[in-house]
């Protein structure tokens, strides 16, 4: 952290990120809800938790709040997404951070810790590939205790309903068109907001550096689902079960998400 990153206002970040979020999952906060209440049933009110590709903490900041005696390892590659957690928690001694790369199959050395009670993630994985991801799931049952909870908030279609999915979608794209027309930022908003940020600007050249300048139209660039990544809910939990979890079902589901949780 710089002096300069001090007279930041990290809050305003992570509000104007929630928002961001909302306008994509209007139910964001219940599937956070969601998720947390499973931690804490497996693991009770003093988790160890890993925060995998935490963004700028959404998980973590509920966690804290829900569960005062948990611990948590916040992991990202981001430069920008890391810097505004990092700010909202310097203060926080029940946070540590670390920087590293999901796709290299080696993360799991830069923990601090092992095993967690909980490793937890939202709308984060959908990035990677249906191989990439394969190896992710079994590094993170590895770093889990046995009896120990994943828990993955993302992007999953059910496909036994088309003409439902097809009136939802519909339903949906007319919400998001309502507010984008009243004020409210998309991702690529956001991310054109970051990048006009002097205190944010060099930052921001390296998260485009490694990932490219998600203010270019793309695909997947908006934070919709890319067509080459897996989409079903069936196909993550036949992925989790091959990777070593004993059990792994959905504990929760809106019209274009689901919560899926597996126990070690």
């Amino acid at each position: 952290m710089t002096d300069t990153s001090l007279t930041i206002d990290w809050q305003a970040w992570q509000t104007s990120w929630d928002r961001q979020q909302e306008w994509y999952m209007p139910d964001r906060e219940e599937r956070f809800r969601v998720m947390l209440e499973v931690v804490e049933a497996v693991a009770g009110p003093k988790p160890v938790v890993l925060d995998l590709a935490c963004g700028p903490g959404s998980i973590t900041a509920r966690l804290l709040e829900r569960l005062p005696g948990a611990r948590s390892t916040a992991l990202d590659l981001d430069p920008v997404l890391l810097s505004v957690a990092q700010g909202t928690f310097r203060d926080e001694h029940r946070v540590e951070f670390v920087t590293a790369d999901l796709t290299d199959p080696r993360w799991p050395d830069a923990l601090p810790r092992r095993p967690y009670d909980a490793v937890v993630t939202a709308t984060a994985l959908h990035w990677l590939t249906a191989d990439a991801l394969r190896v992710a799931y079994g590094r993170i049952a590895e770093v889990l205790r046995e009896g120990g909870v994943f828990l993955n908030a993302d992007h999953m279609r059910d496909d036994e309903a088309p003409r439902l999915n097809a009136a939802l979608e519909t339903h949906h794209a007319a919400r998001k068109e309502r507010e984008l027309a009243a004020g409210a930022q998309d991702w690529r908003a956001w991310w054109t907001s970051v990048a006009q940020d002097p205190a944010l600007a060099e930052q921001a050249r390296r998260r485009f550096d490694l990932f490219g300048d998600p203010r270019q139209p793309k695909p997947g660039g908006d934070g919709r689902i890319r067509e080459d990544r897996p989409v079903t809910t069936a196909w993550h939990l036949e992925a989790l079960r091959e990777a070593g979890f004993g059990e792994a079902r959905r504990v929760w589901c809106s019209t274009s998400d689901a919560v899926l949780a597996a126990l070690r």
